[in-house]
């Protein structure tokens, strides 16, 4: 802690010098679950007019402190002051009489009502005038930056524009103190720039915002002030302009942390283990959403897939994974095993993961599409073993151990292995999801944004899990959000734009005029004519569209 500059670790009483008291403060809160320790004495305030970030890692205790804010717990000792004034908020109508408003990372839309009807919905202000509501939100959308169509209904929507709406929500009601709980987990670099543009607004607009992120570039590039929780406690605030993404990890985990991703060579021996020729399909309303998509995965390699959301990432593993119907094209698996040519495409699903093909999409809705939330861990594992069972009883041992080496090997942060998985903070759900998928021995892994939403420290324990399966072999297939970690983790890059392959790009050889990262920008945002495959980093690629993604 020496090595920190200007760290706040002190439960005094938040007064600036300048005369200014916080919007609010938190002195010496403490919350427990039964035995567990969620939060222990935390003191910290955010002044209005500022944003301050809080990290830690996953089940650090974090989205528990807000949730006290925010009125959906109650601490077990401390004080909440909003203005110098200490309050009591036992529930979120508490919350908002003291203009605070919390938007949760799951969010609470009902999906056939539109975007007002949502965000007026459980006003008591003695009438019903949609009309008027809707100019409302367009003033607020205006004021801020959002776009966002009042009548739009929300089965309708992207998840950014789902975000607007509960961020409007709380606006709508008056809300000054806002906390966002990993507001960017699911969005495009191109929403969370948007989504920033937004807050900083707020910020000039004298709103008090928390945000709790685990994404260091995000902190250092939005925020004002960062405070730091670990295991509950509270270990210091820093300015953010006086910090650097080191430090801030060192008083995260308690000590001092490798962020170099250690990317070892294929081997000599490697084979192709999964060969794909021409592939096309078409989603429910007859649009082509992968065009002849060619490409070859081999053994003992990481081929990472790059591409603006929505580029055919999700259908082009779900293809793979028997899980897509195929207008045409070949899948061929190598086995090794039996040496055959296997052909996936006459295969279900629950073939092609006998054969040792495995898919870990970590999705937006991790526990509507994961995983079962009211089921414990040990129940999650059996889900994907249950079919072996024989009689009338399930066999749980071995799912109890699965359940045990998972929680062990990537610290998931629980009571125990019966802990229904609802009650774990997202990160660690995360784990869980993705760690299921890994601990089945697989020869080809499919994994799509398995660090979403995961602390620094998580996600390269997962980068270790995944260079571990290369080096035994196993052919990895890796789509992420994040082009730096592409570029370090990845053996070669396959590059999506609107459903095509706009290239494949070697990310140890460094174009010349152009960094690598840029390369990949521009490909992503490149039109492909035809079915050809463009060479990387070829002038055609070179728009001002694609330069501007680039920078992005």
């Amino acid at each position: 802690m020496s090595e920190q500059t200007s760290v706040e670790t002190g439960s005094g009483s938040g007064v600036k010098a300048d005369g200014r008291v916080p919007a609010i403060e938190l002195r010496n809160i403490t919350k427990t679950f039964g035995e567990v320790i969620a939060n222990q004495d935390i003191s910290l305030n955010v002044y209005r007019g500022e944003i301050l970030s809080v990290l830690g890692e996953n089940g650090s205790g974090k989205t528990t402190l807000m949730n006290m804010i925010s009125g959906i717990y109650y601490p077990d000792s401390g004080e909440i002051l909003i203005d110098g004034e200490e309050v009591l908020i036992r529930s979120p109508k508490d919350a908002f009489r003291y203009k605070i408003g919390m938007i949760h990372q799951h969010f609470k839309l009902i999906d056939v009502f539109t975007a007002t009807e949502n965000i007026v919905l459980g006003l008591n202000d003695g009438r019903y005038d949609l009309p008027a509501y809707e100019v409302r939100v367009k003033e607020i959308c205006d004021r801020y930056g959002f776009v966002l169509d009042p009548k739009k209904k929300v089965y309708d929507m992207s998840v950014s524009e789902k975000q607007t709406v509960e961020i409007i929500k709380v606006l709508f009601r008056g809300a000054d103190i806002l906390i966002l709980d990993e507001p960017t987990a699911v969005l495009t670099p191109q929403e969370t720039d948007r989504l920033f543009n937004v807050l900083r607004r707020m910020r000039e607009d004298g709103k008090a915002i928390i945000i709790i992120t685990h994404k260091l570039h995000e902190v250092l590039s939005l925020s004002d002030r960062v405070s730091v929780l670990c295991k509950g406690r509270y270990i210091g605030t820093v300015i953010t302009a006086e910090t650097n993404e080191q430090k801030l990890t060192e008083m995260m985990v308690g000590e001092k942390v490798d962020l170099n991703i250690h990317r070892s060579d294929p081997p000599k021996d490697s084979v192709p283990r999964l060969v794909v020729n021409n592939l096309v399909c078409k989603n429910e309303d007859g649009i082509e959403v992968l065009k002849n998509i060619s490409f070859t995965a081999m053994s003992g390699e990481i081929l990472g897939i790059a591409g603006i959301a929505g580029s055919g990432q999700r259908e082009l593993l779900e293809s793979i994974a028997g899980l897509e119907k195929l207008e045409s094209g070949e899948i061929t698996y190598n086995n090794p095993a039996t040496g055959a040519a296997e052909d996936l495409r006459n295969k279900s699903p629950r073939q092609i993961r006998e054969l040792g093909v495995r898919l870990s999409f970590v999705p937006e809705d991790r526990l509507g599409m994961g995983l079962v939330g009211n089921m414990d861990i040990i129940d999650n594992m059996m889900l994907r073993s249950y079919r072996g069972g024989r009689g009338l009883f399930l066999n749980r041992t071995d799912p109890a151990s699965l359940a045990e080496k998972i929680i062990n090997d990537l610290g998931v942060v629980t009571p125990g292995a019966k802990t229904p998985v609802r009650r774990l903070s997202g990160g660690n759900v995360q784990k869980v999801l993705v760690g299921r998928e890994i601990a089945s021995a697989p020869t080809v892994l499919m994994v799509a944004y398995p660090v979403r939403g995961l602390d620094i420290n998580s996600s390269f324990t997962i980068y270790n899990l995944l260079n571990e399966q290369k080096e035994k072999g196993v052919s990895v297939i890796f789509v992420g959000e994040d082009l730096d970690v592409l570029i370090e983790l990845c053996d070669r890059i396959l590059v999506l734009s609107s459903g095509q392959i706009s290239g494949i790009v070697d990310p140890r050889v460094q174009p010349e005029g152009i960094t690598l990262k840029e390369q990949i920008g521009l490909l992503m945002t490149k039109k492909v004519s035809g079915t050809e495959e463009t060479p990387a980093g070829s002038e055609e690629s070179s728009s001002a569209e694609g330069k501007e993604a680039a920078n992005d």
